[in-house]
């Protein structure tokens, strides 16, 4: 139980505890997806990438950007972003390009191997989302409502850093 702040009325002290709530459910999401994209590439023998390089592998899809582009369009949410980039191009996941006008620059796609290991993630999203519809886990207006929520927030934690500090 979270302790109360003396300064919070009650209805904004009931707000604060769901908004806790939140954080630590976004939290916990996202190393949980991350240890089922583990679990599933165990499952397949693939060993020589981790989650959180195949979920890079997965967010960038067909585009092509700059290690800088992967953080900013949301492909990217960790630290190590050049470990992580270096390692998938040594490994044959991601093929990179230097800039003809920028030297400083570094462009990367996907290579083919690095687009089975999208499609094997794609694949296993779709039995998820299968999964949860047929069991009436949570229906397609639901999930949009949570999308809703989470751009809000999203927005308004984007202002914070922009404006606030």
């Amino acid at each position: 139980m979270t302790q109360q702040t003396p300064l919070l009325d009650g209805s904004l002290q009931a707000f604060l505890s769901c908004y806790l709530e939140n954080l630590a459910l976004v939290e916990r999401l996202h190393r949980l997806l991350l240890d089922v994209i583990k679990d599933e590439f165990e499952r397949l023998g693939i060993l020589e990438i981790n989650s959180v390089q195949a979920l890079l592998l997965f967010n960038v899809g067909e585009n092509e950007v700059t290690a800088g582009e992967l953080k900013s369009r949301g492909y990217y949410q960790g630290s190590n972003v050049s470990y992580n980039l270096k390692k998938l191009v040594e490994l044959g996941y991601m093929h990179h390009q230097r800039s003809e006008i920028d030297r400083r620059s570094v462009r990367v796609r996907l290579t083919e191997k690095g687009r089975h290991v999208r499609r094997m993630l794609s694949d296993l999203f779709a039995r998820h989302a299968e999964a949860m519809d047929r069991r009436g886990l949570i229906d397609a207006s639901g999930m949009d409502d949570i999308n809703t929520s989470l751009r809000r927030m999203e927005r308004f934690w984007t202002e914070q850093i922009r404006y606030i500090y």
